[in-house]
């Protein structure tokens, strides 16, 4: 009997990535989550992809550390940088973060050459997103073609593909697709600024997108909010 072929999903601990290892398990892939610590604020985000890889039978979860807080420049790094509420100016928002997913596909790339695995999949999302320039197709693209040329594995004939299926979907159907396959989103974190115990600012542009998508779902949202003040 041969065994399953291996695939390396990154996963934050929200509610992209964790669809996106769903969808990797139903695709009859052995997953092995990776998380990146990578200077996030939002630290409780770490703890749900534990929860997220245990419940979706990853075989393996590991979490890799590199701090780009130490360089600043976003609002999920940066203290001194306030995360925006309840607004969109247009632009690239300063909760982007850069060069982040560069980094994790690249670390990603890496285990995978251990593993042995010709498949990474990563959740980024072209439709309903914050406008992150690494969350393009033509990104995607053209890492996969850069992973080709800059790996042993890909040197050696093994072709390595990077795996976006969130790319084209809207939030609401990213939590249909999700719903259907048995993922717990009550147990995601996806705020940008989510406390320790995990609960949501409800103000935040990941927060909206997120109520938005189960709203337009038609599911009902389990997100935990923090009380609202006054």
């Amino acid at each position: 009997m041969n065994n399953p072929p291996r695939a390396v999903v990154l996963l934050s601990g929200g509610l992209d990535s964790a669809t996106c290892l769903a969808i990797a398990r139903d695709l009859g892939f052995e997953t092995y989550a990776l998380s990146v610590a990578y200077g996030q604020r939002h630290a409780a985000e770490l703890d749900a992809s534990r929860r997220v890889a245990a419940a979706l039978g990853a075989s393996e979860h590991r979490t890799a550390s590199v701090n780009l807080g130490q360089f600043g420049g976003s609002a999920l790094t940066d203290p001194g940088i306030a995360v925006p509420m309840n607004e969109d100016k247009g632009g690239i928002p300063v909760t982007y973060v850069p060069a982040r997913n560069t980094v994790m596909l690249s670390i990603a790339l890496a285990w995978a050459e251990v593993l042995g695995a010709n498949d990474i999949f990563v959740g980024v999302n072209a439709v309903d997103y914050s406008g992150y320039p690494d969350c393009r197709p033509a990104f995607i693209e053209a890492f996969e073609h850069m992973a080709n040329l800059a790996t042993k594995a890909g040197v050696e004939g093994a072709r390595l593909r990077i795996h976006a299926p969130l790319i084209d979907l809207s939030k609401a159907d990213i939590i249909r697709r999700g719903v259907a396959l048995g993922v717990d989103y009550g147990i995601t974190v996806t705020c940008y600024q989510a406390d320790d115990e995990g609960r949501a600012c409800g103000g935040c542009e990941a927060c909206r997108l997120r109520a938005a998508g189960f709203q337009a779902a038609g599911i009902p949202d389990p997100t935990l909010y923090r009380p609202r003040t006054a």
